[in-house]
């Protein structure tokens, strides 16, 4: 416990760090310059958006062994448009029992909450715009990761409304699947981002940038890493993690009443947010628009000034679109009540675990736990903290251990456990066996309930 309290204590010097990493200088940005940026960004989302519906088709049609879009425009590249256009000149149905304001402004949150996230993400160095220098990035906070993650809660109010507005039971079923889903999988989104500002010392993404210019946070942080990809795609409700969307048990989710431009905005929303939180990914983990270690060392860091960022940045948000491509073309859906214990048992407890980890190793380099130390890759850690951590990992994986063989104790229970049997007819409709039981002799026969059926018939029409 005194250790803790230790660890606790020296974070806030760990967050002073982030001020050797100054912040983006928006002294010489008037406010027409912001305007500019600002649209820069619309188009660019809106551009990448009709590109990357194009490249999912044209991928997983390769990967199944089918063409994919190819007659509009050369290689296809305007299906995207007609569809776009398509979806303008649809009709455009409401419900009779649906709330007809919040029908109507359920999507518009969704589409627009993706946008305005998109504005802290740092897309370039500085550069020269009509005489005036400023970085490629809309603005800045001290907080920028925290308004992001607070964006993305206000957008699960979209869903939700969309869900309860529509005046049908499924798009509630899938309102409540989806915003369950959501809220369980941003508590682990969060927590992963913890280690990175603890390595950074700031929350700002500008000085998250900084910080990486020596050696990129997906190295060290690499656990936040994996735990951030599996919650970025169970955020956007991708495969295999669609499962707001499941059209096999709840038709088409919190939108299965929705058509026209009302559907697109929801079709627009879940694309952008692939955007946001692949960009998001970008600047935490792969040093957001600083090149590639061996071409960022070419002539001095020339590869890292000006517009150059852009480019960095564009390739490494499109590799994990491309991975959201895959998963999608090569996994299948999983079931649901698997999905959510998988991020409530596992990843939010194994994050917080990784966050005290990354705590004890930031405080073995700023010396808070013991003097001496044993130098390793050029930094000295103390042998207290060493050991303690030591002590930590080898009670994880007793843990770990423990509870893979409990598993599989009750799975062995369980497939040595009489099977039960049920009675198909006992309700009066043929019901499937679940696993582990086994069909029964009926207690009534098929001929038996059809001719009880009629009777009834029968005896309400007398």
């Amino acid at each position: 416990m005194s250790a803790l309290l230790t660890v606790a204590h020296g974070i806030p010097a760990l967050l002073a760090e982030g001020k050797d990493n100054p912040s983006a200088d928006f002294s010489d940005t008037p406010l027409w310059i912001t305007v500019i940026k600002a649209l820069f960004i619309f188009v660019y989302l809106l551009v990448s958006t009709l590109i990357v519906i194009w490249f999912e088709r044209r991928v997983i049609g390769r990967m199944q062994q089918r063409p994919g879009p190819n007659r509009n425009g050369p290689f296809g590249l305007l299906q995207s448009l007609a569809d776009g256009m398509k979806s303008m000149l649809k009709e455009d149905v409401r419900p009779k029992a649906a709330d007809a304001l919040v029908f109507t402004i359920a999507p518009l949150i969704t589409a627009t909450m993706c946008f305005i996230a998109f504005a802290i993400m740092p897309m370039g160095g500085e550069v020269n715009l009509f005489g005036h220098r400023t970085p490629l990035q809309l603005t800045d906070t001290p907080v920028a990761v925290l308004l992001v993650l607070a964006i993305a809660g206000v957008g699960i109010y979209g869903i939700v409304l969309a869900g309860w507005s529509s005046g049908s039971t499924y798009p509630l079923l899938g309102g409540l699947r989806a915003s369950a889903q959501m809220i369980s999988y941003e508590i682990a989104m969060g927590l992963s981002l913890v280690a990175v500002f603890l390595y950074s010392g700031s929350m700002s993404t500008s000085q998250i940038i900084g910080a990486q210019k020596n050696l990129w946070f997906i190295v060290p942080a690499f656990f936040s890493f994996f735990v951030y990809v599996i919650t970025m795609t169970g955020e956007t409700n991708r495969l295999p993690f669609d499962l707001a969307e499941g059209e096999g048990e709840i038709v088409g989710g919190y939108f299965t009443e929705y058509s026209g431009m009302r559907f697109a905005m929801f079709f627009l929303g879940e694309y952008i947010n692939m955007f946001t939180v692949a960009a998001l990914a970008t600047t935490m983990f792969l040093g957001g628009p600083l090149a590639p270690p061996g071409i960022a060392a070419i002539n001095d860091g020339m590869f890292n000034e000006g517009w150059w960022g852009l480019l960095w940045f564009t390739i490494k948000l499109w590799l994990f679109m491309f991975m959201f491509v895959w998963l999608r073309g090569s996994l299948p859906r999983v079931r649901y009540d698997q999905f959510m214990k998988f991020g409530w048992k596992f990843l939010i407890p194994a994050t917080l675990v990784w966050v005290v980890l990354v705590a004890f190793f930031r405080g073995a380099q700023n010396g808070w736990l013991g003097e001496g130390g044993v130098n390793f890759f050029g930094r000295t850690f103390p042998v207290a903290s060493l050991a303690l951590v030591g002590v930590v990992a080898v009670g994880a994986l007793i843990v770990g251990w423990w509870w893979d063989s409990r598993a599989a104790a009750k799975e062995a229970a369980a497939a040595d456990a009489p099977q039960s049997s049920i009675d198909p007819f006992a309700g009066g409709h043929p019901v499937p066996p679940l696993p582990g039981q086994t069909l029964a002799e009926p207690t009534r026969t098929a001929a038996a309930i059809r001719s009880e059926a009629v009777t009834d018939k029968e005896a309400i029409r007398g």
